[in-house]
């Protein structure tokens, strides 16, 4: 992982990994609708304190625009749901490591906390193939989790690749 770690008892612990598997279930929810879509099912909501202020879904393909990621539709609901761009305060969930550009752009929107499901050992710029946010220049700190509902969100990735081979 990357970042400031959750620490706390074990009870803190369990409560913030119950939590975590909750919002991921809402970005799964979103993947799924880009796969039926024929989008590379990628998902992301952005939650801050108990609601989801902002959803995302790949729309590349039907959009024809090669930024529409899901972190980036997502972040973007979120910066204009508030009073600021900022979301110091806010949580984004993603089933997919994300890239360089979701990246940067987490970056430039001071996020607070990313989670994220499966690791993308092909693109991803968190810890597969760069560390990006380690190098963050705008001064704050973003706590990284990695791995939540990994599974669930690998095997809808490989299902979707496997039935788009056959």
């Amino acid at each position: 992982m990357n970042g400031e770690h959750e620490t706390g008892g074990t009870d803190d612990l369990s409560l913030a990994f119950r939590s975590h598997e909750r919002w991921m279930a809402e970005a799964l929810k979103e993947a799924r609708t880009a796969a039926a879509k024929g989008e590379v099912p990628v998902g992301a909501v952005v939650v801050r304190g108990d609601r989801i202020v902002g959803r995302g879904h790949n729309q590349v393909e039907s959009l024809q625009d090669p930024t529409a990621h899901a972190e980036i539709l997502a972040v973007g609901a979120a910066a204009g749901e508030g009073e600021s761009w900022r979301l110091e305060d806010a949580t984004l969930y993603v089933t997919l490591e994300p890239c360089t550009m979701c990246s940067g752009a987490l970056l430039l929107a001071r996020l607070g906390r990313l989670v994220y499901g499966a690791s993308d050992p092909r693109a991803g710029a968190v810890t597969s193939t760069a560390r990006l946010l380690d190098g963050n220049p705008y001064g704050h700190r973003m706590e990284v989790v990695g791995g939540i509902a990994a599974e669930s969100c690998s095997d809808l990735l490989r299902d979707f690749f496997r039935a788009r081979r056959d």
